[in-house]
């Protein structure tokens, strides 16, 4: 079993790499409205203004050389500035 202080150790690790997100392989946000760590869960918030992409078909979190650290399939449809809460959860498998 892994100790509550090694995951949200990992946490904050995964948090201080996380760099911006990138809607549809094209819209990049590096403005977060929260980017925090809650025990081993990393809580990202952040805003996807209307007329930037029409939906949201896939968010990618990238570092700061743009590597991929998380890559996500979705379909959220564009109507107005929506705000989107996105949690990595740090666990063991």
């Amino acid at each position: 079993m892994i100790s509550t202080t090694l995951l949200t150790d990992i946490a904050d690790f995964v948090n201080n790499e996380i760099a911006k997100i990138v809607i549809n392989s094209s819209y990049v946000i590096t403005a977060f409205q929260k980017k925090q760590v809650s025990e081993s869960t990393v809580i990202l918030e952040y805003i996807v203004p209307y007329g930037s992409v029409e939906n949201v078909t896939k968010i990618e979190i990238k570092n700061m050389d743009d590597a991929i650290l998380s890559s996500n399939d979705v379909y959220i449809p564009i109507t107005a500035d929506q705000l989107i809460t996105q949690r990595v959860v740090v666990k063991e498998g």
